[in-house]
């Protein structure tokens, strides 16, 4: 459903002019948008231009046509029937899961273990030698290049995947270039309605070391190798979303900031359509002034000159006071 049609849709509910039933099957919809199944290769439902649609299991962006009562046609053959907490498949039942806040609540349970510890681990911690010539690092508040840009560093709370504060306080450092980009990219957005929303930009090495250490095995694609340095620690690298310029919020994106799922893919199939809509926006607006994504996490971009600056390892308070 579209941005248009949900406003619109809701406008007729609150006068009394849309129809319970189809209110109540849209809701049903709405909540069946989602992966199901084997976390190694899940099942997924999503939207596409107003119908449901599904991909996995043998099928690949396959629509579903509505019977009633809950039960879709497959197009091509089959039939998907939505349950509370599964759908059933040609008679297999999946149960739905969010894989992202299990990997999550995994996380966070080692971390509460002695956090302490694990961040006197990472300050005792050596980073990797380094090798060539590097430019000199000359970090600068994004905020201090482009007012309008907003903030949401999630490290400098407890609304994090780890649980924990890791930084002493919310600021957005880049290298000068990638923040003049980025003010530049900001700027333009303006025209579709948009502006930036920061979640995290530099990164100091003892907290990428933390991240490795407290993510499973499984899910350190999420998380950059300390013995490598992150894209972040060169403060080449931005972490964010948009932010609606008329309201003043956070869009809605095929997955939430930090998911560690595959519903975090620069590629993913799933979500709506409007979702993948804003997803493309701001991919093509960092695209266009030398940033890249990054193909496990649509809101993670590296600014083209990473490689040519060093790993930081200023904590905040540190950039702070120069």
């Amino acid at each position: 459903m579209t941005d248009l049609v949900r406003r619109s849709f809701l406008a007729l509910t609150a006068a009394g002019l849309a129809a319970p039933a189809a209110f109540a099957q849209s809701r049903a919809e709405q909540a069946a948008i989602g992966q199901y199944g084997d976390k190694a290769a899940p099942f997924t439902v999503f939207e596409q231009d107003g119908a449901l649609h599904i991909d996995g299991e043998g099928f690949k962006a396959t629509r579903l046509n509505a019977l009633g009562g809950g039960r879709y046609a497959i197009a091509g053959g089959g039939e998907l029937i939505l349950e509370t907490g599964a759908v059933r498949l040609n008679g297999k039942v999946l149960a739905f899961h969010d894989f992202g806040a299990e990997v999550e609540a995994a996380i966070r349970k080692a971390v509460r273990a002695d956090p302490a510890l694990l961040r006197q681990r990472a300050l005792a911690a050596t980073p990797p030698a380094e090798t060539g010539d590097k430019l000199a690092s000359d970090l600068v508040d994004v905020t201090t290049i482009t007012p309008g840009i907003k903030l949401d560093i999630r490290y400098a709370g407890a609304n994090n995947f780890m649980g924990i504060p890791l930084y002493e306080k919310s600021a957005a450092y880049l290298q000068r270039p990638a923040a003049e980009a980025l003010g530049r990219i900001h700027r333009a957005l303006a025209a579709k309605g948009y502006g930036l929303l920061i979640h995290d930009a530099y990164r100091p090495w003892s907290v990428t070391w933390m991240f490795w250490e407290a993510t499973p095995t499984e899910a350190r694609i999420f998380v950059a190798d300390p013995t490598q340095g992150s894209r972040h620690n060169r403060g080449c690298a931005v972490d964010l979303t948009l932010y609606d310029l008329e309201t003043g919020q956070p869009v809605e994106m095929p997955s939430r900031y930090d998911e560690f799922s595959t519903r975090a893919y620069a590629d993913f199939v799933g979500g709506t359509t409007a979702q993948r809509e804003r997803r493309a926006v701001l991919r093509q607006a960092m695209e266009a002034d030398g940033f890249t994504v990054y193909a496990e996490e649509w809101w993670h971009f590296d600014y083209r000159d990473y490689r040519r600056y060093p790993i930081g390892t200023k904590t905040f308070t540190e950039l702070a006071v120069g």
